[in-house]
C-alpha cells in the first residue's frame, strides 16, 4: 500500500513525521515478510522476528562500499513491490523523484539471477499488483487485468471497473481456490471471480481479441492493451472466468479489499471509512457489517486472520482495530469452533435492544481491541506469529508490534523498529 509521504491537510507540522525516503510498504501472502519500496531501491524484512533480509539499491555497506549484489540493482525509485511468499519473485513499478522503471509497466524482478526477467507494459500508469504462484494481476484505473506468471506472460482476463484510483484488489493465496475481488462497475459494487472456473471463448471472439506479445534481449516482455475486452492469452487460447458475483457493498466507492486465506469471504470499505462489510464470495451474502467509528477515515489495510477467526483494521488516522468473526456456516463450510467462542469480545451499544426504534448506528457491532500508534500516521497492518498479535508498518518508517487479549481486549506495544 502507497504509505508514504501524503498531500499535507493541515498546518500542524505532523507531516513532518513521514519518512521523506519511504514510497511503499506491503507484507508478502502470509504476512510473514514484508517489503518497502524507496526513493533508491528496495527491502525485505522477515516481519517476526523482525529482521531486515535484503537490500537492494543505493546503501553502502558497513565497510563504506557498495556490496556486490547491490551494484547490480541499478539505483531509482520503486513506487510499488510486490512480494510472491518468500520466493526470489518479485514485481516492480517505478517511482519516486527518479524512478528506476516506468509507471506503466510492471517489471518481474528474479532475485536468484538478479536481473529483470519479463516486462508487462500498459497504455496507464499501474496501481496496484499483486503476485500469485500462477498469476499476475495488475490494477489500472479503471481496468483489472490477469496475466499468467511465467518468463512468457500471456494475457488472460481483462476486467472494467469503476473509476478505482485508490488501485482497490485482493486475490486469495492460490492453492484449491483463486478468488479475485476488484471494485465493480458501478460505484460501490465489488465483483468476485473464481479464476479456477474458466471455459474457453468462441472462437470468433478469440480472432478479436487484441493482445500482443514482444522480446526483448534475454527477457520476455507482454504489452497488454487495455483496451481489448475480450480476454485470450497471447497464444490464441481464449478463456474468461465462469463464476462471477457482483455485491453492492456501499453507497459511496470502495477504498480498501481483502479476501481470506481460503477465499470464502471478501471484506470492503469505502471511501467513508466508518463500515467494514464481509460477503460470502460464493452467493454475495452479507455475513458481517463492522463499524470502524463515527468520523470519515482513509482505510489503508484490511487484513484476515489464517483461520478467518478475526479481522484487523487500519486507517490514516494511525489507529488499528481487530474484530472477532462468528463461527457461521455458509454453503457447507463451517468455521473453526474457537472461533465462535472468540466472538463474544466485539462491542456492541447498550441500546442494541432498541436497535428496531432507533437509527442503524446503535446496533452497530464495534472492534474489541484496539490501539493507536505512535505519530498517527497512516498504517497497514497483518497478523503476527501469535494468534493474538498484530504487526504495524507505519509512514514514518517503523515496524510495530502488538498483542491483545482475547477477552478483555486490552492492547499493549512489544516492540517498536526504525526500517528505513
Amino acid at each position: 500500500m502507497n504509505i508514504g509521504r501524503p498531500v499535507p491537510r493541515t498546518s500542524t507540522g505532523l507531516q513532518e513525521a513521514y519518512a521523506p525516503e519511504l514510497l511503499y510498504a506491503t507484507f508478502n501472502q502470509d504476512y510473514g515478510c514484508f517489503a518497502i519500496g524507496t526513493q533508491t531501491g528496495f527491502r525485505i524484512f522477515n516481519s517476526d522476528p523482525y529482521k531486515e533480509k535484503m537490500r537492494r539499491g543505493k546503501k553502502t555497506s558497513m565497510a563504506g562500499h557498495y556490496d556486490e549484489d547491490r551494484r547490480k540493482f541499478k539505483d531509482g525509485g520503486i513506487g510499488i513491490v510486490a512480494m510472491l511468499y518468500r520466493s526470489n519473485y518479485l514485481a516492480f513499478v517505478g517511482g519516486g523523484r527518479n524512478p528506476r522503471f516506468p509507471p506503466n509497466k510492471v517489471m518481474l524482478w528474479d532475485d536468484a539471477s538478479s536481473k529483470i526477467i519479463a516486462e508487462l507494459e500498459f497504455r496507464s500508469d499501474v496501481l496496484n499488483v499483486q503476485l500469485q504462484r500462477e498469476r499476475i494481476v495488475v490494477v489500472l484505473r479503471n481496468k483489472c487485468i490477469v496475466c499468467s506468471l511465467e518468463a512468457k506472460p500471456r494475457h488472460l482476463h481483462a476486467f472494467e471497473t469503476s473509476d478505482n484510483d485508490r488501485g482497490a484488489m485482493a486475490i486469495s493465496g492460490g492453492g484449491d481456490t483463486s478468488i479475485l475481488a476488484f471494485p465493480g462497475r458501478q460505484k460501490g459494487h465489488i465483483q468476485t471471480v473464481d479464476l479456477h472456473s474458466c471455459v474457453g471463448l468462441p472462437p470468433a471472439v478469440q480472432d478479436s481479441a487484441a493482445v500482443q506479445r514482444t522480446s526483448a534481449r534475454s527477457r520476455s516482455s507482454i504489452s497488454a492493451d487495455s483496451g481489448a475486452t475480450p480476454s485470450a492469452t497471447a497464444s490464441g487460447t481464449g478463456v474468461y472466468p465462469a463464476n462471477i458475483n457482483i455485491v453492492a457493498a456501499h453507497s459511496t466507492s470502495i477504498s480498501a479489499l481483502a479476501i481470506s486465506a481460503d477465499g470464502s469471504m471478501v471484506a470492503s470499505a469505502s471511501e467513508k471509512g466508518t463500515l467494514i462489510r464481509i460477503f460470502d464470495t460464493v452467493n454475495g451474502r452479507l455475513l458481517h457489517e463492522l463499524r470502524r467509528g463515527v468520523d470519515r477515515a482513509d482505510i489503508y489495510s484490511i487484513a484476515f486472520s489464517p483461520d478467518n477467526s478475526r479481522l484487523c483494521v487500519s486507517s490514516d488516522k494511525g489507529t488499528v482495530h481487530v474484530f472477532n468473526l462468528e463461527a457461521k456456516q455458509n454453503a457447507g463450510r463451517q468455521q473453526p469452533a474457537e472461533a465462535a467462542a472468540a466472538s463474544a469480545g466485539n462491542r456492541h451499544s447498550n441500546l442494541k435492544f432498541m436497535k428496531d426504534l432507533l437509527p442503524k448506528y446503535f446496533s452497530s457491532v464495534w472492534s474489541f481491541a484496539h490501539f493507536r500508534t505512535a505519530n498517527d500516521v497512516r498504517c497497514i497492518c497483518g497478523f503476527g506469529n501469535e494468534r493474538n498479535s498484530v504487526i504495524v508498518l507505519c509512514a514514518d518508517g517503523t515496524a510495530q508490534k502488538y498483542s491483545f487479549d482475547s477477552y478483555r481486549g486490552i492492547s499493549s506495544r512489544e516492540w517498536y523498529r526504525k526500517f528505513i
